[in-house]
C-alpha cells in the first residue's frame, strides 16, 4: 500500500505544474526550449503555460518546465555576448548593480560592465 501511495504521489506530482509565477516576477526561461537560460519577466501564466518577455525584448509562451526563479548572483557561472558583437564568452558575475547591470569576469581575463539582455545560463 504504501509503495502505491508514493507511487501515486510521484505521479500527481508531475502532472502538476512545478510552480504559480506572479506577473511581473523576474525568471529564467528556455529561449525556444534551447540548451539556455535567458532572464526575463513573467507576463502571464495559465495552467502549465508561462508567457515571459527577456530583457532583450522578445516575448515568448513557455511550458512552465522551461521556466525557473531567476537565481543569477555574484559568483553565477554565464556566458554573455562580449560588447554585443554577437561572440558568447563564459565567465561569472562579479557585480550586480541596479536591476539590470553585470559586471563580468570573463575566463580569459577580460572585464566587462554589460546588462542582463546580453548574458544567459545554463
Amino acid at each position: 500500500m504504501r509503495k502505491f501511495l508514493f507511487g501515486l504521489a510521484i505521479v500527481l506530482m508531475t502532472l502538476s505544474p512545478a510552480a504559480a509565477y506572479q506577473n511581473g516576477e523576474w525568471v529564467l526561461g528556455k529561449w525556444q526550449a534551447g540548451p539556455y537560460f535567458y532572464p526575463g519577466v513573467v507576463m502571464s501564466q495559465k495552467g502549465a503555460q508561462v508567457t515571459v518577455q527577456y530583457d532583450d525584448g522578445d516575448v515568448e509562451t513557455l511550458h512552465i518546465n522551461l521556466v525557473k526563479p531567476y537565481d543569477w548572483g555574484i559568483g553565477t557561472r554565464v556566458e554573455c555576448n562580449w560588447r554585443a558583437g554577437g561572440v558568447w564568452y563564459p565567465g561569472h558575475i562579479s557585480n550586480m548593480s541596479g536591476s539590470v547591470g553585470l559586471s563580468i569576469n570573463y575566463d580569459d581575463g577580460d572585464f566587462e560592465h554589460t546588462q542582463t539582455s546580453l548574458c544567459r545560463s545554463w
